[in-house]
């Protein structure tokens, strides 16, 4: 198992939001006030996000699907994880502030210990609270998505413009994702290893109950990349030959503008510059399907064909046939001007690569001592999953034509192939990495994009998990099946990372 090295954060004036965004995970759960009912410093007419606007949903009732659930499906989930006076103590302490910046300071300290709670609880430090696993992730998602909907909904003396919202909806986002506590130790005798998760998605359908007002099923998906991460952040690990790996992780949106923001760069880009905290390697993770583990080779500019959590795609097809990146910004991933920027077809590059160490991570045998879940179909019945080369990609070979090629699809699963995968033609456009081309395959080639601008020679790359979202039943919020897979993910997916910090030079 990883090892806990201790990190001790100074803080001057720290309010007393900050003690109750930890010690309150012991309080009663608070549930947030009605509408026309809250502090009078919330204004309910003021819109909510996309996500936000799901806090109000239920699920049928699990012992009885006729009826809704008596709670909403995100309290359950909070209060399930220990933090039901989150947001009720974070509301009355922005309540008590009087200017933006006292409230940026006090939403930043909010996230960060939120954070630190929901890694502290992953990794079973301390009192586990709610009646959730430890090692659920949903419990942080949705408390992090309830605390914004009362920084969108804020209404101080004086207002604020939307500039100002949106940056304090930020800078506690950030925070909550563990994007500002990444604290990487100098000396040539240290590994240092980032990690990313992402969180829940594909919340909306599924299974419906014939309860009145509920919603489908969908909405109870968890996600095991950001279970990874809460399990990994802050840890070492001994590699093989004796030196001190340090893993820090945070968790990535599914939605695309925040990475147009920068949202990745700004939280990788610092350690990949040079300084004696340069990151050693730098991994994306993120959920597939089946019961593998996939290591993408080719990651695509491509990207926006599906929808976000936020239910927007910037690049749909349009009467079933995508739409061609040439001139057209939404299909292709675009970087802020402060991590390089660039701008056309071939900058940056429609491709880039990974530099996983792929024969050692597969001959590792990450998932031989992992219990395998139920219902696991991988076939080699000594190990939890298989852990495969991804080589496939789809290209546009005219980049001014909607046809397509695919590539080594499907991949070979023994290591090496007997034929050595094509890679991209050069002059082509991309359609779909490895991983398709959502917001996994763009963590994956935003990650690597950082690698080629900072001339770095480490492992980065993708490693894509199965998927996770196996239930016994339709509407309960989690079952032994649900939590033995994401058992499973977690232990090879940390298995894995330790894999690659052995081979850093």
């Amino acid at each position: 198992m990883p090892r806990r090295r201790t990190r001790v954060r100074m803080r001057a004036g720290v309010t007393a939001l900050a003690l109750c965004a930890t010690t309150a995970l012991a309080g009663p759960a608070a549930a947030l006030p009605a509408p026309g009912s809250g502090p009078d410093c919330l204004d309910p007419g003021l819109p909510l996000s996309a996500e936000e606007s799901r806090l109000a949903a239920h699920l049928p009732d699990a012992a009885d699907p006729t009826v809704a659930a008596d709670e909403t499906y995100a309290r359950t989930i909070i209060e399930g994880g220990g933090f039901g006076r989150f947001t009720a103590d974070l509301t009355a302490a922005l309540c008590r502030t009087r200017s933006l910046d006292a409230a940026t300071r006090l939403v930043e300290r909010a996230g960060q210990d939120l954070w630190d709670a929901a890694v502290a609880r992953a990794q079973g430090r301390g009192t586990v609270r709610g009646d959730l696993p430890a090692s659920d992730d949903r419990p942080l998602y949705w408390t992090r998505t309830e605390a914004m909907s009362v920084l969108r909904q804020w209404d101080p003396r004086g207002g604020l413009d939307e500039a100002e919202r949106a940056a304090l909806v930020e800078t506690f986002e950030k925070a909550a994702r563990g994007m500002d506590d990444i604290d990487l130790p100098p000396g040539r005798h240290a590994v240092r290893v980032l990690v990313s998760g992402f969180d829940v998605y594909t919340l909306d359908g599924g299974t419906t109950g014939p309860a009145q007002g509920t919603v489908g099923n969908n909405i109870r998906h968890g996600n095991p990349s950001g279970a990874t991460a809460l399990a990994l952040d802050g840890t070492t690990y001994r590699t093989d030959d004796g030196r001190t790996a340090y893993v820090e992780a945070y968790t990535l949106p599914v939605s695309y503008p925040e990475f147009e923001r920068g949202y990745l760069e700004d939280t990788v880009g610092p350690f990949m510059e040079p300084g004696p905290r340069q990151v050693d390697a730098s991994i994306t993770v993120s959920q597939a399907g089946g019961a593998q583990f996939n290591l993408e080779q080719w990651n695509s500019r491509y990207h926006g064909v599906s929808l976000g959590n936020d239910r927007t795609a910037p690049c749909p097809a349009v009467g079933g046939v995508p739409q061609l990146a040439v001139d057209n910004p939404g299909c292709n991933i675009q970087v802020v001007d402060r991590w390089g920027g660039g701008d056309g077809l071939t900058d940056p590059p429609q491709w880039t690569t990974a530099t996983l160490p792929v024969a050692e991570m597969i001959a590792a045998d990450t998932g031989a001592d992992v219990p395998r879940p139920p219902g696991d179909t991988w076939p080699d019945e000594s190990e939890a999953f298989g852990v495969v080369w991804h080589t496939n990609y789809t290209q546009f070979p005219d980049c001014a034509s909607p046809v397509r090629e695919t590539f080594n699809n499907p991949p070979p699963v023994t290591y090496p192939p007997a034929t050595p995968p094509v890679p991209p033609a050069e002059g082509s456009c991309s359609y779909s990495g490895g991983g398709g081309n959502y917001l996994s395959n763009e963590s994956a080639y935003r990650n690597t994009l950082l690698r080629d601008r900072a001339g770095l020679d480490i492992p980065a790359g993708h490693i894509h998990t199965p998927d996770m979202q196996h239930f016994e039943t339709d509407f309960a919020v989690t079952d032994p099946t649900f939590d033995a897979w994401r058992t499973a993910i977690v232990a090879q997916g940390s298995n894995l990372v330790h894999a690659v910090a052995d081979t850093v030079d």
